[in-house]
């Protein structure tokens, strides 16, 4: 009976929406928190998860074995390869390519890589204003990784820590 009358007086005194109120007013007039973005930049933090990118090993050969386990573990199907045998035996990628719209930058692909070939960079500000440029081809992802190698070798090692 007690419930019921507390219930009754609650929902004819508003006091839910009075609750509501309050917060709002109190961030109403309280400090601002606002980021002039492009003149000042909030931390990233390590483990961000921004475009992807091929990497190469030191003598230059791209690491990729083409086993296709990112392709497989990708949720949103974005990735696609294609593979050949080369000369020496083994298997390289002759095509890959990541669908920018479909990914949902999970990081699925950068954890089922065997050999740290797909990565993701810490690099957010990209846009594209033509069809077709949202789709990563093997040879963008590439270019990504060499420009980024030093900013990815550095995140991986501040990554083992987590791992």
């Amino acid at each position: 009976m007690y419930d019921t009358i507390a219930r009754y007086l609650k929902s004819l005194f508003l006091l839910e929406l009075l609750g509501g109120l309050a917060v709002t007013g109190r961030y109403l007039f309280g400090r601002k928190l606002t980021v002039q973005y492009p003149e000042s930049r909030t931390p990233l933090s390590p483990r961000f998860r921004g475009l992807h990118a091929l990497r190469r090993y030191p003598n230059g050969e791209e690491r990729c074995i083409a086993c296709k386990l990112c392709e497989a573990v990708c949720p949103a199907l974005a990735i696609t390869i294609e593979a050949e045998p080369r000369d020496d035996g083994t298997r390289r990628t002759t095509r890959y390519e990541i669908d920018l719209f479909k990914c949902i930058y999970c990081g699925f692909c950068e954890e089922s890589c065997p050999v740290d070939s797909i990565v993701e960079t810490a690099e957010f500000e990209y846009t594209y204003e033509r069809f077709g440029e949202h789709i990563m081809t093997k040879s963008a992802l590439l270019e990504m990784g060499d420009r980024y190698e030093q900013q990815i070798a550095a995140s991986r090692a501040v990554d083992a820590h987590y791992r």
